[in-house]
Formats: structure tokens, sequence, C-alpha cells
């Protein structure tokens, strides 16, 4: 039997050795990132200033489209980050030292995650990578002096003590809490939670952050029952609504061709004295990633901006009014039969150039609903309320066709356009699922389809969106 001599031994150990660090080059170490929805390989390299390249390699992947939501990468070259890297949406009354007294992390180290030059760059919306070790829960409860309260009154409130509550959010001693200031708690645990907007305001939020192009925006606040509650987005007045548990909730859409950026949001209470308070934050808007399209049209009328612009103003001045009953509580339904989805012959938010062929006329706009053919077995030109409300405007249009309107309540409108026969009447109450007319190809059409819009605060949104989701 052949016996390697030790020499030979000792190298085997030594190849051994070499193939296992080389295993461990391949498999780096070093903090978590859970990719969200909508990361590539190459934005998450850029974010975390690495090469494509070093980033497959840190995790062994050979195939780079192979990246879905959910899916953990190890970042490389952060010397001293362990954990899990979080993603976080900055929400109303956040701000850039709240998140650093909450997270607890040093200031040079949440400033190299986030390559923040500024604490200015600090918006709604912005994600920011936080870790998490999962070894400390981090303090969740929000805590604000009121006047003439010390930080001992606020610790005993909090459960805890005064030096905890100074060292935890970095303060220089237990008597440098100022009125209004931000303070978290090492537990959050049935401690009531305060933001840091003015007082007449004790929760804020928007919900699905980040607010993209085309979007409808779930604004939600609470404050005592007697405070009115108004604000401004970009430049759409809010209108404020009560849900059942006091909630108050603004749905307001977002332009499709807003170019994405920073806007303001303002937030006004006007309470029972009549003393008012407002509140006024940056918010990010991001892409809707819509693709532009060229589109020939049957009757140059159609496309001229005189007549586009009439029909609109006509269209703006019943879309903006706010209903206060809401007339709609679950899912909206599609507009036409089965199978429908699968019948979608053009999307919302595209930028379209308009032709009319023959001519040098030409108009630019954007697709503001979803297109439908026909193409149901069952009642293929049906064309159905895909919730309650009430008919607001039923009629020929020279753009929308032969056009319906229903109000849903809260500012919330749905339109029909290009329809062969209207079967409902301004003034008709409608229940999900009722007939309101027949697909055709009236107004400013290629072929017959039905297309549908979804208006929120008297702008058009992604009609999609209210078939996946609950709003609000």
């Amino acid at each position: 039997m052949f016996q390697p001599s030790r020499t030979a031994f000792l190298a085997l150990i030594l190849v051994a050795s070499l193939l296992v660090a080389e295993t461990g080059r391949a498999q780096e170490s070093g903090p978590v990132y859970i990719v969200q929805a909508g990361d590539s390989l190459s934005s998450i390299a850029a974010r975390f200033n690495l090469t494509v390249g070093e980033l497959m390699a840190a995790n062994n992947i050979t195939d780079p489209n192979l990246l879905g939501a959910g899916q953990e990468l190890i970042i490389p070259g952060l010397e001293g980050v362990v954990g899990t890297l979080d993603t976080e949406y900055i929400d109303l009354g956040d701000s850039y030292r709240t998140l650093l007294r909450r997270t607890q992390l040093p200031e040079d180290l949440f400033q190299r995650l986030n390559r923040l030059v500024s604490p200015t760059e600090f918006y709604v919306g912005a994600s920011m990578i936080v870790p998490s070790s999962g070894s400390e829960s981090q303090p969740t409860a929000r805590l604000t002096p009121s006047a003439g309260q010390s930080l001992l009154e606020l610790a005993m409130r909090a459960g805890t003590d005064a030096w905890t509550l100074a060292g935890r959010n970095k303060l220089p001693g237990t008597w440098a809490a100022l009125p209004g200031d931000v303070l978290f708690a090492p537990s959050g645990e049935d401690q009531p939670i305060i933001t840091g907007l003015p007082s007449a305001f004790q929760t804020a939020q928007i919900r699905a952050l980040p607010i993209r192009q085309g979007g409808t925006v779930v604004i939600e606040v609470r404050t005592d029952p007697t405070t009115a509650v108004s604000g401004l987005l970009v430049d759409h007045t809010l209108h404020f609504f009560p849900e059942a548990d006091g909630t108050q909730v603004s749905l307001q859409g977002v332009h499709a061709l807003l170019d994405p950026g920073v806007y303001p949001l303002r937030l006004d209470a006007t309470l029972q004295d009549g003393s008012a308070q407002s509140f006024e934050q940056m918010v990010l808007i991001v892409s809707g990633n819509y693709i532009p399209e060229v589109i020939p049209v049957n009757d140059a009328a159609t496309i001229d901006p005189a007549v586009s612009a009439a029909e609109l103003e006509q269209v703006l001045a019943i879309v903006s009014e706010a209903t206060p009953a809401r007339a709609w509580q679950n899912l909206y339904q599609l507009p036409v039969a089965p199978p429908g989805l699968d019948c979608i012959k053009d999307w919302f938010g595209r930028p379209r150039t308009y032709l009319a062929p023959g001519t040098d006329l030409t108009l630019t706009g954007f697709h503001a609903g979803v297109d439908f053919g026909v193409c149901s077995e069952s009642h293929p030109f049906d064309i159905s309320a895909p919730a309650p409300g009430s008919i607001v405007f039923a009629g020929p249009l020279p753009v929308c066709g032969n056009a319906t309107i229903i109000d849903h309540g809260w500012g919330v409108f749905t339109r029909f356009c290009h329809q062969s026969e209207i079967n409902v009447s301004a003034g008709q109450a409608v229940q999900a699922g009722e007939l309101v007319g027949k697909i055709g190809a009236t107004g400013r059409v290629t072929g017959p389809h039905l297309h549908w819009e979804v208006w929120a605060g008297g702008v058009q949104v992604e009609p999609l969106d209210w078939l996946e989701q609950v709003f609000p």
C-alpha cells in the first residue's frame, strides 16, 4: 500500500489551505443587504461604491439577471459594519437627527452607508440604509418634552431614567432637553408615538413610500377630533376626510409627467380656538419609468390643442370636487368582463406624441388611463362600474368621445371614454359591476377600445393600483 512521504503530506496540507483561502475570498464576509423591489446589481453596487464584479464575486453570482426582492447579498468593504442592512424610507416628521437617535448609529457610519454629503439631503421618501444586528432592540418610543417638562418626568413616563434617556439621545446632560425636541426611549412597548410635527398632530405618515409619478399618495394624520386639517402637495390642495378610528386621510394623485425630484408637502391644522399650526417638509418623487410612444389619430381635429385644452378644463371642473362621503370600501373591479387584464392594449403614463397622417399636426401629452380591447367571449362590449358611486357626467366629448364620469367620493373619480353607447345618466347612483356603457370607437381613437381613467385629487393616476390595493 502506498504511504505518502512526510514532505508530500505537508504539501497536501499546504494545497488544501490555499484552496480554503481561495474559497474564503470568493465568499467574503460583511453585512447583509436585503434586495428591494426595483433593485438591480448595478444600482446596489453604485449605492455602496462597488463594481458589479466585486458584488458578484462576494456572493458567488454567475448570472446578474437572477436577482429577486428579498434576496440576501453580502456587501464587501464595509469594515466595522455587521448584521443586516435594512432599508428605511424617511416619513413625515423624520429628520437627520431623529434617525441617528433612533438607530443609535455613529454619524460618520450613517453618512458612509448612505453616501450623504449633507443632512439637507434628507427628504421624505428617500431610502436610507440602517444596519440592524438583531442583538439589541432599537429605541422605538418617540417622546417630545412639552414646555416646563423635565427629562426626569419624560423618563418616568417611558419607564426609564433621565441619564439613560440623555445618553440614548446624545444630550450633553439631563438638563439639555428642549420643548418640542424628538427623543427616543430605549424601549417602546405601550408608549405613545409622538412625531416631530407641531403639537396639533399626534401622528402623521405617508403610506407606500416612495412616491412615484402617476401614483396615488395616501396621507394619514391623527389629531384632536375638533381640529380641521388641510394641506398642499406640490401645487395641489389636500382634502382630508375622517375615518371611523379618528384618523384623517387625504388621497392625492401625482401627475405622470411631473419631473422626478424634490417637492414641498405642507400640513395645516386649525384648532378649535381658531389658532393655526403648519408643518412643511420636502418629499422625493421618483420616476414611474414610462416608455414614450407615437400614436397616429383618425381625426386631425382631435389633436387641435385648443380642443384638447377646452375638454380638459371641462373635465377638471368636475373631478376637482371632493365629495365628503366615500362610496367604496373594497378593491376596485375591472370595468370590462374577463379576461380583462389579458386584453390591455396600452398602459397608463406613457408620454405620447400624436400625429395626424397626411398633415404636419402633432400634439404631445401622456396616456392618462389604461386601454382595454374587445376580447371577452361572454360580454365583449360591456363596461361596468368598478366601484359604487354617482354619475356626474354622461355625454359626448371631442377627444374622449361618448364619456361617463363616476364620483366615488373623497375626490376620487373614474372616467370611461370612446363608448358606442352610454347606459346611465347624470345623477344616477351605480353599484360595482353595474353596466354603464358599451365599448366603441368614438372620439380620438385608432380602433374600438375602452379608455379607463382614475382621478385622485384632480390628477389622473395609475388605474391598476386600484385593482391591487384597497385605498385608503
